[in-house]
């Protein structure tokens, strides 16, 4: 997630620690970055479908072994309770260059501070099932975010689709699973008995309707409480457009740490939060009451509304939704004076330590200054009440300079901390996380700009779908113009700017190159 309470501590401290100053009122704690960047990423591989020539779109039954050897992105990192060890997911392009619009999610293994491998995660592919079938191989899956529980088994939910844009003849549209490891992200077994939550039904990949994605995982490792291990996946279902002409949340529930759920159900009644809801972030408090943020878009392009809701029963039912902001929203996908476009824009979780405590951030567009800026709101009894939004971004603009903050992450422990991307320093999409013994990693994806890097087209095809589907236009977090993904996600952070830093292997020179890297630093500003 991406939560910023001050600055783009993150972002920055990536790029050049000792340039961050902190704000005339940042009394509030400490400022001092202590670390090392590490490349987190390296060349590895495995199955994957490469593009006809003359096509940007795979053939069915081509799945073969190749190179992940060109960007990563889209960056997200859970702590394993107890320990300095560290997952992380992002996004690996296949073969050597990311010309098109082939990726799957791969795993990052961080020892005590030490990246010591990845590998892609297994189950979605040919090599890795066995078969050129479809399902269960896919052209593509996204959309990283990763918990662990308390005995050390980490999930994350999957979307793995298949290719959708230009004349694409593949069936079927795509689907949400869930993954699990007990080796720090290894090797990787598909929950649920193998069986997919929200289930394929074999339609076209140019379908419009109950298109699956905006998928996020929490996991109960609060110890002692009676969900204790339960783990919370929930997505959204897109019936035509984001602009109300539809979209559920959905939600299912395993009691038996990963190996089956109990069926899906719809959480958002349009009756509470309108027909279009998405965004989703589910979050668990200290008594392991589940908490879930939801966006609400209306169907006349108005300011959309932020939306909380609570169940003190293990899922089994849900308290009315709380109004908690109404942010105004960019008018255009493209942020200003940068080739991203916006993505998701709030990030949310519960406190850990203290019960019923709650915490927000996101985005709003400033209408007359043409930019983003950053809120945060916090409620201190289960979500009843909430704050008087804040922003939290302190940058002061020249006349006609403008300056751009969004894709806020928030992490929650014993106190809130969150971190923003912002444009004042090179192109970074980092996530951090602070664990239990003090030490805060982040896990971030920096590309190396060329002067020759012509933008790869835009997948394009799907028919009054939602604009911000699987990445396009935007994926959970912003995503390059250029088609290009560079977004962050999980339950850590993510945050992302605007130019670029540095690379590792060779690359074309006619295109950029995104790799992993890896910070660990001691103290970071808390509130």
């Amino acid at each position: 997630m991406r939560r910023s309470i001050a600055a783009a501590v993150a972002a920055l401290a990536v790029v050049a620690p000792a340039a961050i100053t902190p704000a005339a009122n940042a009394s509030a704690g400490t400022w001092n970055l202590i670390g090392t960047n590490q490349v987190a990423s390296s060349p590895t591989s495995g199955g994957g479908y490469p593009i006809p020539a003359g096509s940007r779109v795979p053939d069915a039954g081509t799945c073969r072994s190749g190179p992940f050897n060109s960007n990563h992105s889209e960056s997200w990192l859970a702590v394993k309770p107890g320990t300095e060890n560290l997952v992380g997911s992002s996004k690996f392009f296949f073969d050597k260059f990311s010309t098109f619009y082939m990726f799957y999610l791969g795993a990052h293994q961080i020892l005590n501070g030490i990246p010591s491998g990845n590998n892609q995660i297994q189950g979605y592919d040919c090599l890795s099932t066995g078969t050129q079938n479809m399902p269960p191989s896919w052209t593509d899956t996204t959309d990283p975010n990763l918990d662990f529980d308390t005995e050390g088994r980490v999930y994350q939910v999957m979307l793995p689709f298949n290719a959708f844009w230009d004349a694409s003849r593949l069936h079927p549209d795509g689907e949400i699973d869930v993954s699990f490891s007990d080796d720090m992200g290894n090797h990787w077994v598909k929950g649920n008995r193998g069986q997919a939550l929200e289930p394929p039904n074999n339609a076209s990949a140019r379908q419009a309707g109950h298109v699956e994605d905006k998928q996020w995982i929490a996991v109960n490792h609060i110890v002692g409480s009676p969900n204790q291990d339960h783990v919370y996946a929930a997505w959204a279902v897109f019936n035509g457009s984001s602009n109300g002409a539809g979209t559920k949340v959905r939600l299912a529930v395993s009691r038996d740490r990963g190996e089956t759920f109990a069926k899906a159900v719809t959480i958002s009644p349009p009756s509470q939060v309108g027909a279009a809801a998405t965004f989703v972030y589910p979050s668990i408090d200290a008594v392991g009451d589940l908490y879930v943020a939801v966006v609400s878009f209306p169907p006349n392009g108005g300011p959309s509304t932020i939306f909380v809701t609570r169940s003190t029963d293990d899922a089994r039912t849900f308290m009315p939704f709380v109004a908690v902001a109404t942010p105004s929203m960019i008018p255009t996908s493209g942020l200003p004076n940068t080739r991203f476009r916006d993505g998701i824009n709030e990030s949310f979780v519960a406190s850990p330590t203290h019960a019923g405590h709650l915490y927000l951030v996101y985005e709003d567009w400033d209408t007359t200054l043409g930019q983003m800026d950053i809120k945060f709101t916090q409620s201190s009894d289960a979500g009843s009440t909430w704050s008087a939004p804040v922003g939290v971004n302190d940058n002061v603009d020249a006349a006609g300079v403008l300056t751009d903050q969004l894709q806020p992450v928030r992490a929650g422990r014993s106190r809130s901390s969150s971190t923003t991307a912002g444009r004042r320093a090179p192109t970074t999409q980092a996530s951090w996380r602070p664990t239990s013994g003090g030490r805060t990693s982040a896990l971030m994806s920096r590309s190396r700009p060329t002067t020759t890097a012509a933008a790869a087209p835009c997948p394009s095809g799907r028919t009054g779908a939602s604009p911000s589907l699987r990445g396009i236009p935007s994926s959970r977090g912003s995503t390059s113009a250029g088609c290009r993904s560079t977004r962050a996600p999980g339950r850590a952070i993510r945050a992302r700017t605007g130019a670029a830093s540095s690379a590792t292997t060779s690359v074309s020179p006619s295109r950029p190159r995104t790799s992993i890297a890896f910070s660990s630093r001691r103290t970071i500003r808390r509130t």
